[in-house]
């Protein structure tokens, strides 16, 4: 019999927690059995990260305030202490305050479900509004310029070349694209299979004849590997996230474009626009996507439609007034 673990493990902590007194779990204590439950819950292993990272910054805010750290003495007040702190002190954007403040709600929220603490501090806390910012995407212009930046002549250029395509054509998130595998592409009906999913529910991606003809072309000089995956390295190792996002600023760079941000997610908004433009619908739209909401479809479909454009000069107010 294998000796067993003196620490104990989430569903233990639950027996006896009715005998223990809220107060006694101290910050650590707590993260740790917030970060066990997320794992119990097969959260994706970034978003663990996320979690951790953000929940250790909180702590680190709250010891920079002098307000002590023990989740149940933590309050509402000092909640709101934490936020005015990162806005006006740090000087942090509203996109990352929420950021951080969704770690926050979780962890709290986790907390007082399971009746660690008596009373949950972010109950009434609400994430802050932000101005909505226009969605930035490629021109066809720079669309070009980036398509042509890789170096065709090696075999990194060949597989970025394949890389910026595939998102063009797919708009598939980085952590989507680089889990996968040689065997998600299904040939006879011109699908991929993406199962690193953000919601973790799989979906089928289309693509087109250009696009498959391009895969062909990648894979031939990509041979045999020892791992799965469709990207690898010239070490024939998976290409990871941030190599990913390195590459694609590497070309943007390359190719001299500076008023927009370029990034895996920008070719996302590109995708998007461009399928609206040409007609997608909002549904079609969701399922290729992933999105588990309608709001960001109908932001692209409000934002890009020809048919708001083209109704607006039915209705236009000004063509009353001469």
């Amino acid at each position: 019999m294998s000796r067993r673990s003196n620490q104990l493990n989430h569903s233990e902590m639950r027996v006896v927690a009715a005998d223990i007194i809220p107060d006694k779990f101290d910050y650590d204590e707590l993260l740790q059995l917030f970060l066990q439950d997320a794992n119990l819950r097969n959260l994706r292993s970034h978003t663990i990260t996320y979690y951790q990272n953000e929940l250790r910054a909180f702590r680190k805010t709250l010891d920079a305030l002098e307000i002590n750290t023990t989740p149940a003495k933590i309050t509402t007040e000092h909640i709101n202490e934490f936020i005015a702190y990162l806005k006006d002190i740090q000087g942090l954007k509203i996109v990352s305050i929420n950021t951080r403040l969704r770690a926050v709600r979780a962890f709290f929220n986790f907390a007082y479900k399971h009746e660690y603490i008596a009373k949950n501090p972010c109950k009434s806390v609400k994430l802050l509004r932000d101005r909505r910012k226009v969605i930035e995407t490629f021109s066809r212009d720079q669309i070009n310029k980036l398509l042509n930046a890789p170096d065709l002549k090696t075999f990194t250029g060949v597989r970025d070349y394949t890389i910026l395509l595939l998102l063009l054509e797919t708009g598939v998130r980085a952590n989507e694209l680089v889990g996968i595998t040689t065997e998600d592409i299904r040939w006879e009906d011109s699908t991929i299979l993406i199962r690193n999913t953000k919601g973790h529910r799989e979906r089928l991606v289309p693509f087109q004849s250009k696009m498959k003809t391009q895969l062909k072309k990648y894979l031939a000089i990509r041979g045999v590997c020892e791992c799965d995956a469709l990207f690898v390295t010239i070490d024939g190792t998976p290409l990871s996230k941030r190599q990913l996002q390195s590459r694609v600023t590497y070309y943007g760079e390359k190719a001299k474009i500076n008023n927009v941000r370029v990034s895996c997610h920008t070719f996302r908004h590109t995708f998007a626009k461009l399928c609206v433009k040409q007609g997608a619908g909002i549904f079609e739209l969701q399922q290729i996507l992933g999105h588990t909401s309608m709001e960001m479809v109908r932001v692209y479909v409000n934002l890009y439609s020809d048919d708001v454009k083209e109704k607006h000069k039915q209705f236009s107010p000004l063509k009353y007034i001469r």
